[in-house]
């Protein structure tokens, strides 16, 4: 079923635009990582950026039918700077979408009752709470000159939730079995 609410779409839109803004920004981010030595840290910028594509792919799934050309206002941290400040940046970004962005679209898309709408937002709004603590993890390290201790990056593919290491047995987010998580 299609977005029915224009405010919701609109929403949808704005977060579509958002994460897909994340994603490529955290691509470039895990790569200078990579190159400046510190590849865990670069690792989890592109496991990241992945979760960012799925929030992306379910935003844009959930404007169905909804075709045309928009304008698509969408908030992003530009520029390139030090590993820390690139971490500052995506913690920024984070902490947007999960104490004002998200918040908002969400209880939006209930007040309308776009249930699709609704999911999408909030699979993404508790995925995002994970990627802002992880972020806040590899700086720390990367503040003292060290790489992010880290065997695996590991994000589910239908929420984007995004663990190290150890996969849990079921995606606490939303359900989705352990086989099915993507390594980084």
């Amino acid at each position: 079923m299609s977005v029915q609410n224009a405010m919701t779409a609109d929403f949808l839109r704005s977060a579509y635009g958002g994460e897909s803004m994340a994603y490529m920004r955290y691509q470039t981010w895990g790569n200078l990582a990579a190159k400046d030595g510190f590849p865990n840290i670069g690792r989890l910028f592109q496991g990241i950026a992945y979760a960012e594509q799925v929030h992306a792919a379910n935003h844009f799934r959930e404007l169905n039918i909804q075709k045309g050309d928009y304008t698509v206002a969408a908030g992003a941290v530009f520029g390139i700077g030090s590993i820390v400040d690139n971490l500052q940046g995506a913690i920024n970004g984070e902490l947007h979408e999960v104490e004002q962005m998200y918040p908002v679209y969400l209880h939006s898309a209930q007040f309308q009752n776009e249930k699709g709408a609704e999911r999408s937002f909030h699979l993404a709004l508790e995925a995002e709470k994970i990627h802002a603590t992880l972020f806040k993890k590899a700086q720390q390290a990367a503040q003292q000159g060290e790489d992010l201790e880290l065997k695996s990056v590991n994000v589910c593919p239908v929420c984007g939730h995004t663990v190290l290491d150890n996969i849990p047995d079921k995606c606490p987010i939303c359900g989705t079995k352990k086989e099915m998580y993507k390594n980084f």
